[in-house]
């Protein structure tokens, strides 16, 4: 799929699925708490579709599909039926209509927790925490060293190359001095700090990635497949072949055996390619063509193929993994909180935000990696959307919660007007932090 209809295709997905989730809370909760819902809506604008439900409810999807929301009956919007008062909002206790507001968050918890748990089910394939550092990097300077396997980041174990870049970017956004536990190619294990104090501030985090230089480590330089028919079969070459050298120049993993070829090929295409073989060592003549492999631009090749990755996959059963599923909820949690309150205090650049386009160009991504992976991506937007409504701010969730923690403590509700003087606040806080976050996606897609 054409990657701009993929990323608007799953990015309808992924809110259609997640603002029917979070409004059904809202929708469930007041249900039980009788509160009669007149409309519940999944987009915004004119209705594209709707019907009436048995329960007199109108269900309808709208026109801009950018959020959602659930209309009650509620004596602040008219007047209301005396008939109908025992039903409408306003009538219940503050009790009742926290759980109804808070509902909805605690609805899009509950989906981060099943999308998680449903991944750690069917099990999300990862690499093995592998790294190397670009040579005059950050990371190399502070000690990384190709094939390096991380142990811990932060004191925290990491089993993953997802769990380890999680964590790296947290404290990338801190700008803190990062202690990891490593172990070599040669087994031995060694501390290495990487002094992320020296990054300059007001960055966004792909930039700090690019300074700091740590990376997935390539394959190593082995012939794990060599295509029949192709140059490198031709000259003799076997599956396992250890690769040494072209033309005498030595190849540390297969991305550099690759580049290798590339340059010396250019020159000329007759190489003299030294692996290892058991205990020999062989010299072998491959003639390498210059042509396009799978609709690919055309290149320099020899057809041989690299070695997969360590894989790491994380797949357990049921109840191991609700608990996987809650401590990576509790982790993206703490970590999503970590970010809010670096940004807020200046720490961390608001340009690492991301609003609508970023979200889909990632939605579309992991979509294409496969299930678990979107899953995953669901699941955290799911936790961001959660958080998002619960802070203080008017015109959200939390800032209705704010108004009925203040009406249990001064025993009567916020004065209207004190309550559209916040919605007012609200609506400029909310409009700046999108516009901001739209601007992000826009820079980046510019300069990307």
């Amino acid at each position: 799929m054409n990657p701009f209809f993929g990323s608007v295709f799953w990015l309808l997905v992924t809110l259609g699925v997640l603002v029917t989730f979070h409004e059904f809370g809202h929708y469930w909760v007041a249900r039980r708490c009788g509160v009669k819902v007149l409309r519940f809506s999944v987009g915004f604008g004119r209705a594209i579709w709707k019907r009436i439900g048995r329960d007199g409810t109108e269900y309808q999807v709208a026109m801009i599909p950018l959020g959602g929301y659930v209309k009650m009956l509620d004596a602040r919007e008219g007047d209301v039926d005396p008939a109908l008062r025992e039903v409408e909002f306003t009538s219940k206790s503050v009790w009742k209509r926290i759980a109804i507001v808070a509902a909805g968050p605690g609805f899009n918890l509950i989906f981060t927790i099943a999308a998680l748990w449903l991944m750690f089910l069917l099990g999300r394939p990862d690499a093995v925490p592998l790294v190397t550092a670009t040579p005059g990097s950050m990371a190399a300077t502070a000690g990384i060293q190709p094939g390096d396997r991380l142990l811990r980041v932060d004191g925290e174990p990491v089993a993953t190359m997802s769990d380890a870049m999680d964590d790296i970017a947290t404290a990338l956004l801190g700008r803190e001095p990062l202690p990891l536990v490593v172990r070599g190619r040669d087994g031995s294990q060694r501390d290495v700090v990487l002094p992320l104090q020296q990054l300059p501030a007001g960055r966004s985090i792909d930039k700090y990635f690019g300074t700091l230089g740590l990376k997935m480590a390539p394959p190593p330089a082995i012939a794990a497949t060599v295509m029949p028919g192709q140059p490198a079969a031709q000259a003799g070459m076997q599956g396992g072949d250890v690769l040494v050298a072209v033309n005498g120049k030595p190849v540390a993993d297969f991305a550099a055996f690759g580049e290798t070829v590339r340059d010396a090929a250019a020159q000329s295409p007759r190489l003299d390619v030294t692996v290892r073989r058991g205990e020999q060592v062989l010299h072998l003549p491959v003639v390498a063509r210059h042509e396009s492999l799978q609709g690919q631009p055309s290149r320099w090749v020899v057809g041989v193929g690299a070695p997969q990755p360590e894989s790491a996959i994380r797949r357990y059963g049921p109840v191991k993994a609700l608990g996987a599923a809650l401590d990576s909820t509790w982790d993206f949690t703490r970590q999503t909180f970590t970010m809010i309150g670096m940004m807020v205090s200046g720490k961390a650049s608001t340009s690492n935000l991301s609003g609508v386009i970023g979200i889909a160009q990632v939605a579309n991504q992991s979509a294409q990696a496969g299930l678990t992976y979107f899953l995953r991506f669901l699941a955290l937007v799911s936790l961001s959307l959660a958080i998002l409504n619960l802070l203080p701010i008017p015109v959200l969730d939390g800032g209705h919660l704010l108004y009925y923690l203040i009406e249990l403590v001064k025993g009567s509700p916020v004065s209207e007007r004190t309550q559209m003087i916040g919605q007012y606040i609200g609506l400029v806080l909310l409009f700046t932090l999108m516009g901001l976050a739209f601007y992000n996606d826009i820079h980046r897609t510019l300069l990307s």
